[in-house]
């Protein structure tokens, strides 16, 4: 599907992968790992500690009595497996959602082992840069570094990131991003950047490296998807703060209680002090706070965009203002011809084939759209490609390409200015009225978001003259101005930030529905917008894919490039939109909001279970010594013994139970933000008291069947 990741896993785990989803949770028993989750550290503790406790009581007479109530046979060993258990399930949790993970990035991951990279010994962009007569050395691709240069021939495969310098060629990266066909990725441009493990259709390339193999954007992107790689987001790692002081204070509770009661009842056994720990403290939240932030980025790879930061998915709930760059993002960037428009008095016809000359050896995507829209016009170029003379390339000092013919007649193409300066150059001053209408035909291409492309030329022995223009029109992506229109419902604020003509940007930005823009537009002003919009109160992302966006991404809260970005773009984001379909920015809010809704509902699921546990627990502690205890056991558990263990039962169940919804997401309207929190809220609390009631019950009626219990 169009915009989705193909993948080989699909979204679930499988049989095949199921034993190791299994054996994961296990290995996160080291507590090594756990220490970076002090709740589920403090829960192994008290396993191990009552284990202990299990063997020694053989030799101590059996189950020490607690409360005053003698405990049955096996209590302290049907205690233990309940705490092992509910330590597996937690682990199990973050082992599920990163089994997925790499289920859906399997595919992603291409082995340089086996991959053959032309490197090139000693490249000289000035002198060779197509790299023709340059020394090529064919090596593994696993040895390729940073900022080696290789060739990539057609039909081959891209060893590795990196950056266009030379050609322009087709890429198919449909099984990188779900999308059918190619692409066309070229040098000097803002569709410069190539993914490892894609591969050139059509033409020569020669590519920088900016990453090796094994640590470009997929891969980071697969580390993160493991727990023990994937660094805490900040609202995570503040979570998990104040989750281990909320554990601390009742592991004190715990270690004072037998001494503040000892004046007026018997000492609670170890094995029921840590029962109140485990069942009591946030184990099920402690778990699966991480499990969220794995599934979230899950989501999005599904939705085609890579998330390289756990901090940027928290922010994108947030999110107040996006801005977008223009080319390459909101349009295609590869200008295309779609009229000729004469001046002076020229026909179409002259101008088109004038046009069509000076494109036949341009490689860039405008060149090629000229011919094939020439072609389309039943106009054909009067010299063949092998006479067609000296290819003049686009030059950033003229501003300007074209073709110096055999019989000495020079064509050139370009802004209207350079093509004016250009004619003086050559002794032609255009006449005052053509002028004028060069400019004012110039001005009405802008003013419908088109680039206009002037045309001249100068036969030998006569004056220079201006054509007329072609009409080169930048096209909307599909699907923008319906993602927009919904960003806008989600209460997102979009502005289009362009170094582009205003008129261009206005024109734009009036097709696409987007709230502001902001023409002529530099890399400083760009910068200059994110840090006033922060100041104002904002929650930025911004959107691009040029060298020129790379500040900007960096200063933005979110900074979201396309996959076909420069990697000076993609170092400075956080998030690579792999299909380079801005429409996903919704996808990312969505989600982000999405994962904000499912961890309050998983919070207040679980403060409202622990209301109930309160009521299940405590009775049951003295009810041997103080029988008027007795009253608060509202659920009418069959003995403390059985309260206590059913209770244990339930938070590894519990655990079991919430473990979809932390993967899954919580039903959510994103267009109702306030009333959606608020709902869920509600929901979670209600079922939150509810389930453990009717599940405590039905667990007490199963071990009152037991022996003692």
């Amino acid at each position: 599907m169009s915009g989705q990741i193909v993948t080989t896993q699909g979204d679930v785990i499988t049989v095949s992968t199921i034993g190791t989803v299994l054996a994961d949770a296990l290995r996160k028993f080291d507590p090594r790992y756990l220490w970076h989750n002090p709740v589920l550290l403090l829960t192994e503790a008290g396993a191990a500690l009552t284990t202990l406790i299990a063997i020694a009581e053989p030799f101590a007479g059996g189950p020490l009595p607690s409360g005053g109530t003698t405990m049955p046979a096996g209590f302290t060993w049907m205690l233990t497996a309940g705490f092992w258990a509910c330590l597996y399930t937690a682990t199990l949790a973050e082992s599920i959602a990163e089994g997925r993970g790499r289920a859906q990035t399997a595919s992603l991951r291409r082995s340089p082992s086996g991959t053959t990279a032309h490197l090139v010994a000693d490249y000289d962009r000035g002198r060779d840069a197509g790299a023709a007569a340059a020394t090529v050395i064919d090596i593994d691709a696993g040895g390729l570094r940073p900022d080696d240069v290789i060739v990539v021939e057609a039909g081959e495969l891209i060893p590795a990131d990196g950056e266009v310098l030379w050609g322009a060629a087709e890429v198919d990266e449909s099984e990188f991003t779900g999308q059918a066909g190619t692409v066309i990725r070229a040098s000097d441009g803002d569709r410069t950047g190539v993914t490892g493990g894609t591969r050139d259709t059509s033409d020569r390339l020669v590519v920088r490296v900016t990453a090796t193999p094994e640590s470009g954007a997929v891969e980071q992107t697969i580390r993160l998807a493991s727990r023990s790689r994937r660094q805490k987001a900040p609202l995570e790692v503040a979570f998990s703060a104040l989750l281990a002081s909320f554990s601390l204070s009742f592991v004190l509770l715990v270690l004072t209680l037998n001494a503040v009661v000892s004046p007026v009842a018997t000492p609670v056994s170890i094995p029921v002090l840590v029962s109140l720990v485990v069942c009591l403290i946030p184990t099920e939240i402690a778990a699966l706070m991480s499990v969220t932030g794995i599934a979230g980025m899950s989501q999005l790879l599904r939705r085609g965009v890579l998330v390289t930061s756990a901090k940027a998915l928290e922010t994108a709930g947030d999110i107040t203002t996006v801005l977008l760059d223009k080319t390459g993002t909101v349009t295609l960037g590869n200008r295309t011809a779609i009229a000729f428009i004469p001046v002076g008095g020229n026909t179409v016809e002259r101008l088109t084939r004038m046009a069509a000359e000076a494109s036949l050896e341009d490689p860039t995507p405008e060149g090629a759209s000229i011919v094939a829209l020439a072609a389309e016009d039943g106009v054909e170029p009067v010299h063949p490609h092998a006479e067609s003379g000296v290819f003049v390339p686009f030059s950033a000092a003229t501003r300007l390409s074209g073709v110096d013919l055999p019989d000495g007649t020079r064509i050139r193409k370009g802004a209207v200015s350079a093509v004016a300066a250009w004619l003086k150059q050559q002794g032609t001053q255009p006449p005052r009225e053509v002028l004028l209408e060069l400019k004012e035909a110039a001005r009405a291409i802008a003013r419908t978001g088109g680039t206009p492309l002037a045309v001249a030329m100068k036969v030998p022995g006569d004056r220079g003259r201006a054509l007329g223009l072609v009409h080169l029109q930048d096209v909307v992506k599909e699907g923008v101005r319906e993602r927009i229109s919904h960003l806008s419902a989600l209460g997102v604020r979009s502005m289009m930030v362009s170094g582009d003509h205003r008129l261009t940007a206005e024109a734009i930005s009036a097709e696409v529905g987007i709230d502001e823009f902001v023409g002529d537009t530099t890399p400083e002003g760009k910068l200059a917008i994110i840090q006033q919009e922060q100041k104002r109160g904002h929650l930025v992302a911004m959107s691009g894919d040029g060298i020129n966006d790379a500040p900007a991404l960096a200063q933005a809260d979110i900074g979201i490039a396309m996959n076909t970005a420069t990697a000076a773009a993609k170092d400075a984001a956080n998030m690579i939109i792999l299909d380079d379909d801005p429409s996903h920015l919704v996808d990312i809010v969505e989600v982000g909001r999405r994962q904000m809704a499912t961890r309050g509902a998983l919070i207040t699921f679980n403060f409202a279970n622990d209301a109930v546990r309160y009521f299940t627990l405590f009775p049951a502690l003295f009810v041997g010594v103080f029988p008027g205890l007795d009253a608060l056991n509202i659920l009418r558990l069959h003995t403390p013994a059985s309260a206590i263990l059913s209770t244990v039962i339930f938070s590894t169940v519990v655990m079991g139970i919430l473990i979809p919804l932390a993967l899954i997401g919580v039903p959510y309207r994103t267009g109702e933000l306030r009333k959606a929190l608020t709902r869920n809220l509600l929901i979670c609390g209600i079922s939150g008291i509810l389930v453990p009631i009717v599940a405590i019950k039905v667990i007490d009626l199963v071990v009152s069947l037991l022996p003692g219990f």
